[in-house]
C-alpha cells in the first residue's frame, strides 16, 4: 500500500489541460478509504488533486484504461488497464481558495491524488457567504452542498438543462424560491415568462401572478400585451400572416403609420414626434379601425370605378332608402354592402372594389382573430384597448408598473393560455419591452 493513502499515480503527459496518468502498480482499483470515507478510484467524472508547490490543480476524470493510453505507450501497453485521462478545471492555494482556470501546468512525474472531502470543500463549500445559493447537495459527497455564485446567476447568462422528468423546474422553483426568501435579497425582482403554467403552485407566496384566464380566487391578473406595443414586424406577423407582395406589405405599413400620427396628433408622447414617429414605435392606434377601413377599401362594393374610398362605399338600404348596417369595428361587424351590378339597368350601378391591396384573404383572417376570444388578451387588453380614434384608457407605462412594481418580489407572466401559433413571437416581445423599460430606466438614473 502507498504510504499516502490519496495517492493515484503520477503524471505521464501534458497536452494543454489534457493530462494522462498512470496508476500506481500498488494502487487498489475499485473502493478506497480515507478516514472513515470510502471513495471511487478512477470513476468518470470523479476529481483528482495535482499538488505543485503552494497550489493544487484539481482535474477530473474523463477516461479510464485502454482508451486513456497516450499514443507513445500503445504498443508497449496495450491492453492500458493502469490510465486516466484528466481534465484540468481549476487550482487551489492551500488557504482554500478556488478558482476556475490554471496559472501553471503539472509536468512530468507530479503526483495525483484522489480528492478527499475536505478538497471537495475548498472546490464547493461556501454556504455560509450570502453570495450563494444552496441548490442540493453533491451526488459524490452529500454532506456538501451545492451552491450558485447569485452574482454571476443574475449577471451572466445561464441555462438549466435536463431530459424530461430531471428536476429542471424544481431547480428553478428552488432557486426562485431563496432568492425572493423574505430578508434575503431586500431589492430581488424576478420575472419569470412561465409557458407551461407550471411556476405559480410552486411560488405563490412569493409571487404576482398574470395569465389569460386569471383566478380571482387565488389572486391572479389577467395577462395583457397591447398589440400596438409590437413592432410592425411582430404584429404582421400575428395579424396579416402571409402577404402576396412588397406593394401590399407597403401598403399596410402606410395605413398603420397614419393611425399613429393622427393617434399622436390627439394625444402628444414625450419624446415622440411626427418627424421622429415610424411604424414601430409604440404609439396606440385602433386595429378595429384598421380592419374596418381596409376592408371598405378592399372587401365592400362601391358606387364608382375610380377614386373609391369610404364615402362611396355601396351601403345596403330598406325600401326607404335607409342604410341597413354600415358595420361596427369594435364588434368586428362588416357592413352590408350592395351584391355588384353593372348591368345596363341598374341604378345605381355597384361596382367591386378597385383598391390595388390584393389582402382579401389575410384581412378576412385578421378579423377572425378580432373575434376570437382566445386573442383578447393582444387586441382587447383592457384598459390599453384604444379606441375608434386610437386613444386608451392607460399608457405602456402602467402596463410596466403592474409587472415590475408589484408588493411581492416575484412577477410570473403565465403564458399557457396563448396561442401555439404566436406564442414565440410574444416571449420575443415580452423580452424586448422589459429590457427596454430597464434601458430607458437605467438610461434616466445615470
Amino acid at each position: 500500500m502507498p504510504s499516502d493513502p490519496t495517492r493515484l499515480g503520477a503524471v505521464e503527459d501534458v497536452k494543454g489541460v489534457t493530462i494522462s496518468v498512470v496508476l500506481d502498480e500498488d494502487t487498489i482499483s475499485g473502493l478506497a478509504f480515507v478516514e472513515g470515507h470510502g471513495y471511487r478510484i478512477g470513476q468518470v467524472g470523479s476529481f483528482v488533486r495535482i499538488p505543485i508547490g503552494y497550489v493544487d490543480l484539481f482535474g477530473i476524470v474523463s477516461q479510464v484504461g485502454a482508451s486513456a493510453v497516450p499514443e507513445r505507450f500503445i504498443e508497449h501497453e496495450a491492453h492500458g488497464h493502469r490510465w486516466m485521462t484528466v481534465q484540468l478545471v481549476g487550482e487551489g492555494t492551500r488557504r482554500g481558495d478556488f478558482e476556475r482556470g490554471l496559472s501553471q501546468y503539472p509536468t512530468i512525474g507530479d503526483t495525483v491524488h484522489l480528492v478527499t472531502e475536505d478538497d471537495l470543500k475548498r472546490i464547493y463549500g461556501r454556504p455560509d457567504s450570502p453570495k450563494y445559493l444552496r441548490v442540493g447537495s453533491l451526488a459524490s459527497s452529500e454532506a456538501i452542498a451545492a451552491l450558485v455564485d447569485i452574482d454571476k446567476l443574475i449577471t451572466r447568462h445561464c441555462a438549466v438543462i435536463g431530459s424530461t422528468g430531471t428536476g429542471k423546474s424544481t431547480t428553478v422553483a428552488g432557486l426562485l424560491n431563496t432568492i425572493s426568501r423574505a430578508g434575503r435579497f431586500k431589492s430581488a425582482r424576478v420575472i419569470v415568462i412561465d409557458i407551461h403554467g407550471e411556476y405559480a403552485a410552486a411560488l405563490q407566496e412569493e409571487a404576482t401572478i398574470f395569465k389569460i384566464n386569471p383566478d380571482k380566487r387565488k389572486e391572479e391578473f389577467p395577462l395583457y400585451i397591447p398589440y400596438w406595443a409590437l413592432t410592425f414586424d411582430e404584429l404582421f406577423s400575428v395579424t396579416f400572416g402571409d402577404v402576396p407582395g412588397d406593394a401590399d406589405r407597403g401598403g399596410i405599413i402606410e395605413k398603420v403609420t397614419e393611425k399613429k400620427v393622427a393617434s399622436l396628433q390627439k394625444k402628444p408622447r414625450k419624446g415622440v414626434t411626427e418627424s421622429t414617429l415610424n411604424v414601430d414605435t409604440p404609439v396606440p392606434f385602433s386595429i378595429h379601425q384598421l380592419w374596418y377601413e381596409l376592408h371598405l377599401l378592399v372587401i365592400s362594393t362601391h358606387l364608382q370605378t375610380g377614386n373609391q374610398s369610404a364615402s362611396t362605399v355601396a351601403f345596403q338600404t330598406d325600401s326607404d332608402g335607409n342604410e341597413i348596417d354600415r358595420g361596427d369595428p369594435m364588434k368586428v361587424r362588416p357592413p352590408k354592402c350592395k351584391p355588384q351590378d353593372t348591368s345596363s339597368g341598374a341604378s345605381p350601378k355597384v361596382y367591386l372594389s378597385q383598391s390595388s391591396l390584393n389582402i382579401r384573404r389575410p384581412l378576412e383572417a385578421l378579423a377572425y382573430k378580432l373575434r376570437d376570444s382566445r386573442y383578447d388578451f393582444l387586441f382587447r387588453p383592457g384598459d390599453w384597448l384604444p379606441d375608434t380614434n386610437g386613444l386608451p384608457k392607460k399608457d405602456l407605462n402602467k402596463l410596466l408598473s403592474q409587472w415590475l412594481e408589484c408588493t411581492k418580489p416575484v412577477t410570473i407572466l403565465d403564458l399557457s393560455g396563448i396561442p401555439r401559433d404566436i406564442l414565440n413571437t410574444l416571449i420575443g416581445v415580452l423580452l424586448r419591452i422589459i429590457y427596454d423599460c430597464l434601458f430607458c430606466l437605467v438610461s434616466l438614473l445615470y
